[in-house]
């Protein structure tokens, strides 16, 4: 049992760490979120058909690379408990391997995006809306070599506690994404005008940009000098490879599991009209939006966590855990608070449709709940990979958001013989409570892992 002293001391250290650590990660998240509304609203103010082949081509290449980015968060705990155990010179080794492995998921990826022939038969769009979205994804693809690049140094960079360089990366992209645009979207300085398919020029550009710019400042700078990044060569060591795909493809599958939810939740309402899909899109775009504040909370609890594991101090990483949870289900709270108060104003920004509002603001009610146990799950997730345990999470979300949370809301939103249809409500009746399930499930979890005087860490030590 700690000291009641020492216990209040850890426990101002590790919010001023949370903190410290959390807010340029948001920031980051916040400029690339915001990126993706720029290409929106330019493609819509183009034509519907821009528009439609921006948000297919969005859809596809975004499902794909979050799948392989989770693969590479592997990284994260890894290089956490190296840090926290002050063996810098073996981090580089690690973060080379990374490299390797992020090259390797560049070709499956490139694969995907480059040849979308199955994920456009599953679509059946227009073939004027096919034409623009082969030409987004053909464009968005040559990029995806610097993306995941990039994501190495974030995973890389976050977990040596110095994610400030990634925000003003992220910041810089977001400078150059509304000129990028104009000149290739809408035809400036010259250049022929592309349409919606311009904005994956423009992404394609900032990506490298930022990789390029962020690796020559890992070479440079004396702050990334300990980690002995680029003091030698080193080909691919496959035992390594394995341990991190043991870490990373659980992620990278939990990542996959919450897109396609949305995504097959979104196709499955569309077919209950254009005012439910329409009240369904403010929903989740506004469930996006919130999730970002857990998000970075949950990013850096992760990496604490690890730190503290490294460190062996597993009172501070047990600590740390519970206050990220803690911490995220009572920023959710407000959150949740406020999007029940102010829905009805929520539903008249994003919409001018009456109709479409009055659905927006039922479906709200539902998200003011549903963000307070995906905020929780959130950060013990995030927690617990600072353990190096992925797989139980795993599971945990699929059964609460493939098999309660899309089953249910299909049972629910069509209806029975012997069941009145409930529509898009049914769908976030069945979310919520997948959510209370999975996110009980994993802070449960997380507790018994966590657990100090008998639990087995797999921690960095030999």
């Amino acid at each position: 049992m700690l000291d009641p002293c020492k216990l209040k001391l850890m426990f101002k250290s590790i919010f001023k760490d949370i903190v410290k650590l959390g807010w340029p990660v948001l920031v980051a998240q916040l400029a690339v979120m915001i990126n993706g509304v720029i290409d929106t609203v330019m493609a819509g103010r183009l034509s519907a058909t821009d528009l439609a082949a921006v948000g297919i081509g969005a859809s596809i290449y975004i499902s794909v690379f979050v799948t392989l980015m989770g693969v590479l968060i592997a990284l994260t705990p890894v290089v956490a408990q190296l840090f926290g155990a002050g063996r810098y010179a073996e981090i580089g080794e690690e973060v080379r391997q990374s490299l390797w492995l992020g090259s390797f998921l560049t070709a499956v990826a490139f694969v995907l995006i480059y040849f979308p022939d199955p994920f456009l038969a599953l679509a059946s769009v227009a073939p004027e809306v096919e034409v623009k979205t082969r030409s987004y994804l053909r464009t968005i693809a040559l990029g995806v070599p610097a993306m995941l690049m990039f994501r190495v140094f974030y995973s890389f960079s976050t977990a040596v506690s110095k994610p400030r360089v990634i925000m003003v990366l992220n910041l810089v992209g977001l400078a150059l994404k509304i000129p990028l645009n104009l000149v290739f979207m809408y035809g400036s300085l010259g250049m022929p005008a592309l349409g919606g398919p311009g904005c994956a020029v423009s992404t394609t550009i900032i990506s490298w940009v930022t990789a390029i710019a962020a690796w020559a400042y890992a070479s440079s700078s004396a702050a990334y000098r300990p980690f002995g990044v680029f003091t030698k060569w080193t080909w691919p060591n496959w035992g390594e490879q394995i341990r991190l795909l043991q870490i990373g493809l659980p992620i990278g599958f939990t990542f996959l599991v919450d897109v396609t939810s949305f995504t097959f939740m979104a196709l499955f309402i569309a077919r209950l009209g254009t005012v439910s899909s329409g009240g369904h899109q403010i929903a989740s775009n506004f469930t996006a939006l919130a999730y970002m504040i857990p998000l970075a909370m949950a990013s850096a609890s992760g990496v604490l966590v690890g730190q503290a594991i490294g460190a062996g101090d597993l009172h501070r990483a047990r600590m740390t855990g519970l206050m990220g949870i803690g911490g995220g289900f009572a920023i959710a709270c407000v959150v949740g608070v406020a999007v029940w108060l102010g829905r009805d104003a929520v539903a008249a920004l994003y919409a001018s449709d009456p109709d479409v509002q009055v659905v927006a603001v039922t479906l709200l009610a539902f998200v003011a709940c549903y963000h307070l146990f995906d905020a929780t799950s959130a950060v013990a997730v995030s927690a617990l990979r600072g353990y190096k345990k992925t797989v139980v999470p795993m599971v945990c979300n699929i059964v609460a958001l493939w098999g309660i949370g899309l089953g249910g809301g299909y049972a629910l939103a069509f209806g029975h013989a012997s069941r009145p249809a409930m529509g898009a409500p049914g769908f976030w009746i069945a979310a919520t409570v997948g959510m209370v399930v999975s996110s009980s499930l994993i802070t449960v979890y997380f507790l018994y892992v966590s657990r100090v005087p008998t639990q087995h860490v797999d921690t960095v030590q030999p």
